[in-house]
């Protein structure tokens, strides 16, 4: 008996489509408002939930040009499958700010520094650099994307964190919600990271609290409940025996 032939792979006009197709089966319409009511916006939306995404990204394997395809359609949920798909080492800087400029939810953010811009060669870079833009989301990313590398980037030495407080410093004033709030995220995150990063930070909330406007106060408020919980204590000290 002859072998069965290997499937043709699908040309990248047809996984774009299939993908949208899939994407579209998955919808959830009637999650939309509610999502809304969380933030969770933007023209086109499906409601995709987050692990049907996953469980497509796999299906497709990392394909860039498919990636920048996804991007394009301006879709929310299909930006989201964008940075699940990516070859993250492909991305380049121009991509990643055209990426970041494009972002109008902050769970396409989030998802977007998790799956795609953690893992680029150019996230500390990107990190420095929008943390001094304007624009609200573009802001976010910076310190989303701070806050997954305190999590994922096991290589980073602690030097890179204490450089990075001090963007974290002077954006604690910024009272925009999806500012203050990943701020707060790569704070709480770094402090978790090993007990001299935690000593780290505890000081740098201290210093925000004292810088007196209402973010600064909850973004130090809270990093410090946290990082002083003895869930946290007892974490750092296991890691270091």
């Amino acid at each position: 008996m002859e072998r069965a032939q290997a499937a043709t792979p699908l040309i990248a006009s047809d996984r774009l489509q299939f993908a949208l197709t899939e994407l579209q089966r998955h919808a959830r319409p009637d999650q939309l408002a509610g999502m809304a009511r969380f933030g969770i916006v933007g023209e086109g939306r499906l409601g995709v939930s987050i692990p049907a995404t996953r469980a497509l990204a796999r299906t497709l394997g990392r394909d860039h040009a498919l990636a920048l395809a996804l991007w394009d359609t301006g879709i929310p949920d299909a930006r989201t499958l964008a940075g699940m798909v990516t070859e993250p080492a492909q991305l380049t800087s121009r991509q990643m700010d055209a990426w970041a400029n494009g972002f109008e939810s902050w769970d396409v953010c989030d998802q977007t520094c998790l799956n795609a811009f953690a893992a680029s060669p150019l996230a500390w870079r990107k990190v420095h650099t929008w943390a001094k833009r304007k624009d609200e989301f573009v802001r976010r990313a910076a310190f989303a994307l701070l806050a997954c590398l305190s999590v994922h980037d096991k290589q980073a030495d602690d030097a890179r964190f204490m450089e990075a407080l001090v963007l974290v410093e002077a954006a604690a004033g910024d009272d925009r919600n999806f500012v203050k709030k990943a701020v707060n995220w790569a704070l709480r995150n770094i402090g978790k990271r090993n007990l001299h990063l935690h000593a780290a930070v505890i000081e740098t909330a201290k210093r925000i609290q004292l810088q007196g406007s209402r973010s600064a106060r909850w973004i130090a408020a809270d990093a410090l409940r946290e990082l002083n919980s003895a869930a946290v204590s007892e974490r750092l000290n296991a890691r270091r025996s």
